[in-house]
């Protein structure tokens, strides 16, 4: 039985996304095992028992268990949430509302998933929310905080039961074929190179803030 100690828990956010279930699947099957919390809006339909799974509401989260690692992948899309507002409701406030209520629990490794030219200074909406996202994890006080900023995602968000992203699925047909030509900062990425790329660079003994551009995240995820 796995000792129900902060060393052995890891606590997640935005575990039913393409990043989210690629690092439940990871996380779960590490040796020694880990306790494994995910936090969601709704349970899935088919939970992994290996997971202990918590409903909440990100807009009024209790306290969470004690941890020393936790991983938000939170995030929806501007057409998904309908309107900017539920957008940032989503991607700015409830990855706060977590990492704060994280930090509270003991959290002293902080991974989060970003966005591909992410900066409080951006033109676009989306990659602006993105960026006062980050500047606002950064003042929470992590021992460590993992910033991860990757391209296009590659998964099948259908198997998810997720909604199809249309302009997703054109861009990740338009560059398959030709992916070996493009940079490997912005090609496509695999949610399971993310993800593995997530829990490595936790592992490895540093401290402050740590941004993984795309194409650090493919030589971290590396097999």
């Amino acid at each position: 039985m796995v000792k129900n100690t902060a060393s052995s828990r890891v606590l997640v956010a935005g575990a039913t996304g393409l990043i989210g279930r690629a690092l439940l699947a990871q996380l779960t099957s590490q040796v020694p095992p880990l306790q494994v919390q995910a936090l969601v809006r709704r349970a899935p339909p088919a939970a992994d028992a290996r997971v202990q799974w918590q409903v909440v509401d990100f807009a009024r989260l209790p306290a969470l268990p004690a941890a020393q690692q936790a991983y938000c992948c939170l995030g929806t899309t501007l057409r998904q949430a309908g309107s900017q507002a539920a957008f940032r409701a989503v991607d700015f406030d409830a990855v706060l509302a977590f990492a704060q209520a994280a930090r509270a629990a003991g959290v002293r490794q902080f991974a989060v998933v970003s966005a591909l030219g992410a900066s409080p200074r951006a033109a676009g909406f989306y990659n602006r929310v993105k960026g006062e996202m980050e500047q606002a994890l950064t003042g929470l006080g992590f021992d460590s905080l993992l910033i991860a900023r990757p391209s296009l995602l590659a998964g099948d968000r259908g198997a998810l039961g997720q909604p199809p992203r249309t302009a997703e699925r054109l861009a990740l047909w338009l560059t398959t074929p030709i992916v070996g030509l493009i940079p490997a900062g912005v090609r496509p990425i695999k949610a399971d190179v993310v993800a593995r790329a997530m829990i490595h660079a936790l592992r490895e003994p540093s401290s402050g803030v740590r941004i993984a551009e795309s194409g650090e995240l493919q030589e971290l995820g590396a097999e």
